[in-house]
């Protein structure tokens, strides 16, 4: 069976048919009024002015902490801080210093107590020498010799005693005071040191809420010097995933040799065969 083959003809294609020259997006009839209306009431709210807050924006200190604050600042610290010298007690001067200044005053009773005595004796050994007719003799003398020698050695002993304790207790006080001394440079240097230390305690609390409200100024400066980057940041993410489906296509028009050859096909299939016989198929006969 034989069939015809059909003769391929290609037509010139003029570079301006079919050209897209330009492309137009618009919004959607139905999102049209409200993506305007939207963008509209977005545009106003970007051009309102900052409003800043005006109220506190950290707490401060409490009062108790103003308290706290004032009252350690009034601390008197000692000036007298430091290690306790301890003195000598057999230094010049020093004993006298604790010594009772009535001493003597009090031995004086003693002393004249003793010589009372000594009276008493030579009295009673004058009679009975006189009894045995012995008085003004070198009995008696011997007698009155011994006497004194013991008075003096009985008044000796009475200084000496008095003397002996009262320089104990001298240096006894001495010692005590010196440990007073110790105990007072130490509860004085625990106080200057607590001073101190609860000072610089509460120094870093104010430093805290110091740094706390510098931070709070320092954030809304940031936040005021980005307002309006912020608000163009906003205005742009308004026009982001906006329905833009309606869309026109412009497209230049054909030239008068396209419309011409376009409409006449047997014109360009004779021109095919008179001078592109290349491009001209002849029917095959298929048995």
């Amino acid at each position: 069976m034989a069939t015809a083959a059909t003769t391929a003809i290609t037509a010139p294609v003029d570079p301006l048919v079919g050209q897209q020259s330009g492309t137009e997006s618009s919004l959607s009839n139905w999102a049209g009024d409200y993506v305007t209306g939207m963008l509209g009431k977005g545009q106003a709210l970007s051009e309102t002015p900052y409003q800043a807050y005006t109220g506190p924006l950290t707490a401060g200190a409490s009062g108790l902490q103003q308290q706290a604050f004032q009252g350690v600042a009034g601390l008197a610290l000692p000036t007298n801080m430091g290690g306790f010298t301890p003195q000598s007690f057999t230094s010049e001067g020093t004993a006298q210093q604790y010594m009772n200044p009535y001493l003597q005053a009090s031995l004086n009773p003693q002393l004249d107590e003793a010589r009372r005595q000594a009276e008493i004796s030579r009295m009673g050994d004058a009679a009975r020498l006189s009894k045995a007719g012995a008085y003004g003799g070198s009995r008696q003398a011997i007698m009155e010799s011994e006497l004194n020698r013991n008075l003096m050695q009985k008044q000796a002993d009475i200084t000496g005693i008095g003397y002996n304790t009262a320089y104990d207790k001298a240096a006894n006080q001495f010692n005590v005071e010196q440990g007073r001394g110790m105990e007072a440079q130490g509860v004085t240097n625990q106080y200057g040191l607590s001073a101190l230390t609860k000072q610089a305690e509460l120094g870093g609390v104010q430093r805290g809420i110091e740094g706390e409200g510098i931070a709070a100024d320092y954030g809304q400066f940031k936040e005021e010097r980005d307002y309006p980057f912020k608000q163009v940041q906003y205005q742009q993410s308004l026009l982001q995933g906006l329905p833009l489906a309606a869309q026109s296509y412009t497209y230049n028009e054909p030239s008068t040799i396209s419309n011409l050859m376009g409409t006449a096909g047997g014109i360009s299939s004779l021109y095919n065969a008179l001078f592109n016989p290349a491009k001209t198929t002849t029917p095959a006969t298929t048995l």
